[in-house]
């Protein structure tokens, strides 16, 4: 009944997490503060901590899957719920979840998150071991470490060959190189 009235009462100590039932918040507590995750893809690396994320991984990843289909775009799905959400964001352009500080607005609740600390509260909990850097997304640090610490160039003009860590770099390239645009 819980589900369809919207209540979790099962409230993770360590994060923001809620769930409708005391099994979820126990495999969440597992899966994300553990690190234990024993549904392990006997193809890949890829390891869960619910068998049924596991068999949907192997039906999409490793057979090609995906019965959900946009009738929009023909971009697929391997669950509804993420071909409904594809829809309202993509093109209805819907974005629920707003600042209470500024005008943005984000698709996604983790994205609002992560704005409000980097933008409004300054934090930056993803922190290089190699260097001073830090961000406040996973993402960009990763980015980070490729493009400085290990040299990767993954964005090549396919005019000239020159290389580059960014592709807004390579972007910049084909404008100010190739298009002749200044101030690029």
């Amino acid at each position: 009944m819980r589900v369809h009235e919207g209540k979790k009462p099962f409230k993770c100590e360590f994060c923001e997490y809620a769930s409708t039932e005391t099994n979820g918040l126990k495999t969440h507590i597992l899966a994300v503060h553990e690190g234990k995750k024993p549904f392990q893809c006997e193809m890949c690396e890829y390891a869960s901590a619910r068998k049924h994320h596991l068999n949907r991984h192997i039906l999409a990843v490793h057979e090609g899957k995906k019965p959900f289909e946009c009738e929009l775009c023909g971009y697929r799905y391997t669950q509804n719920g993420n071909l409904r959400k594809h829809i309202q964001v993509v093109h209805e352009g819907k974005k629920p979840f707003k600042c209470e500080l500024c005008e943005y607005a984000s698709a996604q609740k983790q994205h609002l998150k992560q704005h409000i600390l980097a933008v409004h509260e300054g934090k930056k909990p993803f922190k290089c071991v190699l260097c001073e850097y830090a961000s406040s997304h996973k993402q960009q640090l990763k980015q980070h470490i490729e493009a400085v610490h290990e040299r990767k160039k993954p964005f090549i003009c396919e005019l000239c060959g020159h290389a580059t860590s960014y592709s807004q770099n390579l972007n910049k390239h084909m404008q100010a190189v190739h298009e002749g645009k200044k101030n690029v």
